[in-house]
């Protein structure tokens, strides 16, 4: 499995696919194991790796994935297949923000898919949350450009920190979930719903 998963990573660095960081991955293997965490739905699978990962945690989790790009999604059926994890992730080719889900809730959402969309995803799919479920983002630190808007050159990358920062404020202000912001990776965030708390 070890090797799979580093030609993952060569793929994905020779392709110019964004992965999860390993300190960031290491966190949520973690936090599934010590939170019993049986169903991740993720938005934003890219190649797989990371719900390859969240799906070797424990033996019995689950993962139900979604990604619009379909040399992304492609890649990541392979490699779903070459793990031999196709009875425990499922992969959904469409755009989260169309996707309509019903009769399904889930232990953990992961979201890390596109940056500017954030706050869409969270407030699309936290209605599938299973009591007690959390929500947990990446990429809050955008590799150092949060909190540094003002020495971006770049008007598009200037506007996409923007959102995250909004997003973050959000987070923050947020009556319904309680959110911890963890310095891990490229920062995460962990928000839980305050009256399952």
């Amino acid at each position: 499995m070890r090797e799979k998963i580093l030609e993952m990573e060569e793929y994905a660095n020779e392709h110019n696919v964004p992965i999860i960081e390993k300190d960031s991955i290491a966190f949520i293997m973690k936090f599934i194991k010590a939170n019993n965490v049986k169903s991740v739905l993720e938005i934003g699978t890219a190649i797989g790796y990371s719900a390859i990962l969240m799906a070797q945690s424990t033996d019995d989790v689950v993962v139900t994935t979604i990604e619009r790009d379909e040399t992304r999604y492609m890649e990541a059926l392979k490699n779903i297949k070459k793990c031999d994890l196709e009875n425990r992730i499922t992969v959904h080719y469409q755009d989260a923000l169309e996707m309509n889900l019903s009769g399904v809730s889930y232990d953990m959402i992961f979201i890390d898919a596109a940056k500017g969309q954030y706050t869409k995803f969270f407030e699309k799919y936290k209605y599938f949350l299973n009591p007690g479920g959390v929500i947990i983002t990446d990429n809050l630190k955008f590799h150092g450009h949060v909190g540094n808007r003002s020495n971006i050159a770049s008007k598009n990358l200037k506007q996409l920190v923007g959102k995250i920062e909004d997003y973050i404020d959000f987070l923050k202000n947020n009556e319904e979930f309680e959110t911890k912001f963890y310095d891990v990776g490229d920062g995460l965030s962990v928000s839980i719903k305050k009256n399952d708390i």
